[in-house]
Order: structure tokens, then C-alpha cells, then sequence
């Protein structure tokens, strides 16, 4: 299975880690072939989109965008865009005591499962997603996890 993943302005060094994790998510989730665009940006960029499009006038670390559009001619499915907030990240890193590359890596994982139609919007689809987003960042040999899931 063909996963195409575009990076847009995510820093050299941290490229390789980006592109794995949402590789092996995709592959984990059984995604068919397609492609999806991954963005860094900074504080301002990610609160602009998601006021824009999530009418919440604040920073966030990551933020999806699902598509599912079927590219022509392959018929590839097209999953979507993520935007990811580098200073947020690195302060999440920080606080949790981990390098940067796996706050990212987590950070991609949450959203192209975001992309594949996995939500936290409920306690059971938390559990559920937490334990896939879990699985991956452990497949990809990482030391960090999800935060605890809420009661």
C-alpha cells in the first residue's frame, strides 16, 4: 500500500520522524492507498485556522482536517491536512519530559487518526483511540504516551 505524505515546512531533522509516524498509522489503520499534506506552523498560524475553522479563537497544538476526496486518475484517497504548532509542541515536550521529535511524532499519530474518523469527543472513543494512538507511538519505539484519559 502506497502512503504519500507531504511536508510543508517541517524543519530537516525532524522530517523523518513526522513522515514514519503518520506512515505507521496509516498502515497500522489499514488506510487503502492515498496521500495526506502535514504542516508546521507556529502559534499565530494555528490559532488563525482554528478560529477560521473551528471557531475557537486560541492556540492548539495540531489540528485536522479531513478529506477523504478521491484523487484522479490513481483514485487514491485524498485524507486530508494537518496543521501542527512547533512552539507548542516544544513546550509540550518540555513539560513532559521528552525530546521534541516524540512530542511530534505523538502529535502526528493523534491527528492522522483525526483524519481517519477516530475521535476523543466521548469517554469510550477516547479509550479507544488513546489505546490505538498508544499502539503506534510503541510500534514506532517511542517512550511517550497519551495523556490520561478524563472520567
Amino acid at each position: 500500500m502506497i502512503h504519500r505524505v507531504t511536508l510543508q515546512a517541517v524543519p530537516r531533522h525532524l522530517a523523518p520522524q513526522v513522515r514514519r509516524a503518520a506512515r505507521r498509522t496509516l498502515a497500522t489503520s489499514g488506510a487503502p492507498a492515498g496521500e495526506l499534506t502535514i504542516r508546521i506552523t507556529d502559534t499565530e498560524g494555528i490559532r488563525q485556522l482554528n478560529s477560521d475553522y473551528a471557531k475557537a479563537d486560541q492556540p492548539t497544538d495540531v489540528l485536522s482536517f479531513p478529506s477523504g476526496d478521491r484523487l484522479t486518475p490513481s483514485g487514491d484517497v485524498y485524507f486530508g491536512d494537518i496543521a501542527i504548532a512547533l512552539p507548542i509542541a516544544a513546550s509540550q515536550a518540555r513539560a513532559g519530559g521528552h525530546e521534541l521529535p516524540a512530542e511530534l511524532a505523538l502529535l502526528t499519530v493523534h491527528g492522522v487518526l483525526h483524519l481517519l474518523g477516530h475521535d476523543h469527543d466521548r469517554p469510550s472513543s477516547q479509550v479507544a483511540m488513546w489505546a490505538l494512538q498508544d499502539r503506534i507511538l510503541a510500534d514506532l519505539g517511542l517512550p511517550i504516551r497519551s495523556p490520561a484519559v478524563a472520567p
